[in-house]
């Protein structure tokens, strides 16, 4: 756990909860913890960025290197996400997407194994 970063395990999912503002600073205190989580196989991980306050290409950064360490493998990875202006820059960029938030944890960790995000 960091000032940016809270880790815990539910419904089998590994859950990163990011806090704050996500600039550089916090990402590089977030790099070694996500590469953790991502690196079992099989990896089953949730991105919550409900207590975020700002979100810049840093977090871009965190949320294609954690997808990029999940997509070769068996794992999961899932994003929960309802801030309008971190959405409009999801949009924006395609990471919506490539990686499709949901609007509340509850939502990404109940919903089928299959199935992706909403919209």
């Amino acid at each position: 756990m960091t000032r940016h970063l809270r880790v815990r395990h539910d419904r089998g999912h590994t859950v990163l909860e990011l806090r704050g503002e996500i600039d550089i600073a916090a990402a590089a205190e977030i790099v070694p913890h996500l590469d953790m989580a991502t690196a079992e196989p099989g990896a089953r991980i949730v991105i919550d960025l409900t207590h975020v306050e700002f979100f810049d290409l840093s977090g871009l950064r965190l949320l294609y290197r954690a997808r990029q360490r999940i997509a070769d493998g068996p794992g999961r990875l899932r994003l929960v996400c309802a801030h309008p202006l971190t959405l409009r820059m999801l949009r924006i960029t395609g990471t919506s997407r490539l990686l499709p938030p949901w609007p509340t944890l509850d939502a990404a960790l109940e919903h089928p194994e299959g199935a992706s995000g909403p919209l």
